[in-house]
């Protein structure tokens, strides 16, 4: 490796509430109670309210619809007066990449004309969509592709739930009327947050769309089929573990703090030690329901057999797997991923050791989908940028994107 990267905790930047588009509400991402609050806002009987939302929570969430006249059981003039206060939007697929191993990545823009990356992976028994929470990192993990990118905003909880709602239009998953939950084939049965963005700096809208997409009369996908993965953010990892019932992964990659400081240099906020104290009090934490350790695996960075027996002693009496992560490698990565031997000596430790210990197999790696290698080309911009823009639109008489 050449000179070791420094990176500060976070980058330099001020994440603000964002100013929602004028017009009509957008009510994908709200919350059963949100929608419930919208309907009554707008007329809606407080007695109708529940049958109401269960009647459009199943139309937009089962059957894909995306025009309020298609939701035929509910009267000609209530469904006019939704379309009036209310639209379904979710995010535009700019473009898509499918690898030689079938691997779908999708480039997605977001309010604003902002945008992030998504990926499908395809698999014989399961299909995993990996998912963005935030334009951009807000941390700075030297080994992340994404990391190089600074912080634009945070997503919505409509616009994390969007990005499933379109994967399911590319993948024709959708329901036709007449068909039941479970007849059609599942595509996409497991949703990762590991796409761009740390989950817990984004926590109030990421358990809105976690507990919209797991509700069993929608997308119903199964709580022990979602997880999400921190690099560390200790204070909100015992909340989302409450509050939505997902599985946790941990971007760990390192056992000693001096390392991990380099490498998740959130780990100068939140070390080790306290991490794992925090793994170890997870709600409904069991052999049924391991917390996921993810470690990318970089050559003579951290990579020995000491590493790994390390690895072994700091995690003794948390129910885990470990996920060895062949690094994939980016533009300018300042790495190189360990040798094949190395992994597979290190893998033979900790699975001797009781733990599962899979080797992630890169998946996507010719279209730049694999782990650590999300990026798009979004950046934050100014006020006086952003004011410009504002008025030469409207000379041109043209919405700003």
């Amino acid at each position: 490796m050449t000179d070791k990267p420094t990176a500060p905790i976070t980058q330099d930047v001020m994440t603000i509430p964002r100013k929602l588009p004028d017009g009509p509400t957008n009510i994908v991402g709200l919350t059963r109670e949100q929608l419930r609050a919208a309907l009554i806002d707008i007329g809606t009987p407080e007695k109708q309210a529940k049958m109401r939302v269960n009647q459009i929570w199943q139309w937009v969430y089962f059957w894909g619809v995306r025009d309020f006249d298609a939701m035929t059981n509910l009267a000609k003039d209530y469904r006019a007066k939704l379309a009036r206060h209310f639209t379904i939007e979710v995010p535009e697929i700019v473009s898509k990449n499918v690898s030689l191993d079938g691997t779908r990545k999708y480039l997605v823009r977001i309010n604003g004309g902002h945008e992030v990356e998504v990926v499908y992976i395809p698999e014989e028994d399961r299909g995993t969509l990996c998912i963005s929470s935030q334009v951009g990192c807000t941390l700075t993990c030297s080994f992340c592709h994404t990391g190089t990118q600074k912080l634009v905003r945070n997503l919505t909880a409509g616009e994390i739930v969007g990005q499933i709602m379109l994967a399911r239009d590319d993948l024709g998953e959708w329901p036709e009327q007449g068909e039941g939950m479970g007849q059609r084939p599942r595509l996409l049965s497991n949703i990762v947050l590991m796409g761009m963005g740390e989950p817990l700096y984004n926590t109030d809208n990421v358990i809105a769309a976690l507990n919209v997409m797991s509700d069993g009369d929608g997308l119903a996908l199964s709580r022990r089929r979602i997880t999400l993965s921190t690099s560390g953010v200790v204070p909100d990892i015992a909340r989302v573990g409450t509050e939505t019932g997902v599985m946790l992964a941990i971007s760990l990659h390192a056992v000693r703090d001096d390392l991990r400081d380099e490498l998740v240099p959130l780990n100068k906020k939140y070390p080790i030690a306290e991490l794992l104290d925090a793994c170890r009090a997870y709600p409904g934490l069991s052999n049924a329901r391991r917390i996921t350790f993810e470690y990318v695996m970089l050559k003579d960075v951290n990579d020995t057999d000491a590493d790994a027996r390390e690895l072994v002693r700091l995690l003794a009496g948390i129910p885990a797997k470990i996920n060895l992560i062949p690094f994939n490698p980016w533009p300018g990565s300042p790495y190189v991923c360990a040798d094949w031997d190395r992994i597979e000596a290190f893998a033979d430790i900790v699975n001797r050791a009781g733990y599962a210990s899979p080797v992630r197999t890169p998946r996507g790696r010719d279209i730049m989908a694999a782990c650590g290698q999300l990026k798009s080309e979004s950046v934050k911009q100014t006020a006086a940028v952003r004011k410009m823009a504002e008025l030469e639109a409207k000379k041109l008489q043209r919405p700003v994107l």
